[in-house]
């Protein structure tokens, strides 16, 4: 795989039939955090920890921010943080893989300055479970 331009990794909303690229965003960002179940005990062989494989609660977190630009998406993301509405978001990955699945909008900053454009910031947290299509 060659790389990848950071401008083609997408953020998508559902937008009740569809998914809608999220506009304006000049970073994005997707993580993936599993916690271990730690099952270690006197008996643990040369006292090294023991892990639990398949105990632990798993999450994502989606992030982004960019230029605001009031556009269809901009409003269908701030109606959805402001009825606290989990929807089904969309991580396009080129040349990697899709990944779907329901997220919570957790912070959503706007910020500007005088001399400049208007900004925002927008996490999300995974509430539920995900789907990953390979390309």
């Amino acid at each position: 795989m060659t790389a990848r331009k950071g401008k083609d990794l997408l953020i998508k909303i559902d937008d009740g039939g569809s998914f809608v690229t999220v506009a304006g965003l000049r970073a994005r960002r997707l993580a993936f955090n599993a916690e271990s179940v730690d099952i270690t005990d006197a008996e643990s062989s040369g006292r090294w920890r023991e892990l639990l494989g398949g105990a632990g609660v798993q999450r994502a977190a989606l992030s982004g921010g960019g230029l605001f630009k009031d556009q269809t998406s901009d409003a269908l993301a701030r109606s959805v943080f402001f009825a606290s509405e989990i929807r089904d978001w969309q991580v396009v990955i080129p040349e990697f893989g899709t990944v779907t699945g329901p997220f919570q909008i957790v912070a959503l900053e706007y910020a500007g300055r005088h001399d400049g454009e208007m900004t925002f910031e927008i996490a999300m947290e995974s509430a539920g479970e995900l789907q990953f299509a390979a390309v």
